[in-house]
């Protein structure tokens, strides 16, 4: 470290500056949810009764797990159509409609959110009118709107993970004799599992993230997380709000082991076929 710092002084620099800027305010939050007073910028002494003040806000839990159940409900749903789409993208190349799909698959990723919000939220509302489906607008509907963009990103990252693996292995397991699907189950899907990990992380952020989007496909009985905390900011942030987040990091933390864990067995295992 010291060798490299002599040679590459100002890179290192402004590598810690960028991880400072990313990190600090993190840190800070976490500090500041063990904070007595209840401003949230004036430190008044170590103390833990947020915590067990926000265990009797009902209506915030209410939201965290609200949003909790949606972004895995649609992370799982991501990864699902989103492989689909993958496969559909990398083994159908050059077949009729291929670019079409590949560019109608990967749209969400450029359009703005307020974009994709106001178009599902006409889109609903018109289905009301002839259908009756979906009567008023909650859970169901924030479901399918976030399933929607983020199965894009879960797309190009198993996309990008199918374009580079060996099909060789899948040929000679078709050549002895096993079926197509035997041959997903087996052999594919084991070896795009650390993409598959990271698009469901990917996927299960962008939805706990969210908040454009769920505020125009959003009724009255289905409140998410990020509305909650965005109503309440407005009033002035609450040190619970910093308590909760910090629940969240803390959660997410251990996720993101679990998957470096997962991804580092899976590039272990592939060093040792080669």
């Amino acid at each position: 470290m010291r060798a490299l710092f002599s040679r590459y002084p100002l890179l290192i620099v402004l590598l810690l500056c960028g991880y400072a800027f990313l990190y600090l305010p993190i840190f800070s939050l976490i500090i500041y949810s063990f904070n007595e007073s209840r401003l949230v910028t004036v430190w008044g002494g170590f103390s833990t009764k947020w915590y067990g003040e926000l265990v009797n806000n009902a209506p915030l839990l209410n939201a965290a797990w609200l949003s909790i159940k949606i972004a895995a409900l649609n992370a799982t749903l991501a990864i699902v159509l989103g492989t689909f789409a993958a496969l559909a993208i990398v083994r159908m190349r050059g077949t009729r409609g291929h670019k079409s799909l590949g560019i109608m698959v990967t749209a969400p990723l450029v359009m703005p959110e307020i974009i994709i919000g106001l178009s599902l939220l006409l889109l609903f509302v018109a289905l009301e009118d002839l259908t009756g489906w979906p009567e008023g607008r909650g859970q169901v509907t924030i479901l399918i709107a976030h399933v929607t963009f983020s199965m894009a990103y879960v797309t190009v990252i198993v996309q990008s993970r199918l374009a580079h693996m060996d099909r060789s292995i899948e040929e000679a397991a078709m050549d002895l004799g096993a079926r197509p699907l035997k041959v997903f189950f087996t052999i594919t899907l084991p070896m795009i599992a650390p993409a598959l990990a990271a698009g469901w992380l990917l996927a299960f952020t962008l939805s706990m993230d969210d908040l454009v989007i769920a505020s125009f496909v959003s009724g009255p009985g289905a409140t998410t997380l990020p509305m909650v905390v965005y109503s309440s900011v407005r009033l002035g942030v609450s040190p619970q709000i910093n308590a909760l987040a910090t629940i969240m990091i803390a959660v997410v933390s251990l996720a993101v082991l679990i998957a470096a864990v997962i991804m580092y067995r899976q590039e272990a295992a592939d060093q040792k076929r080669k």
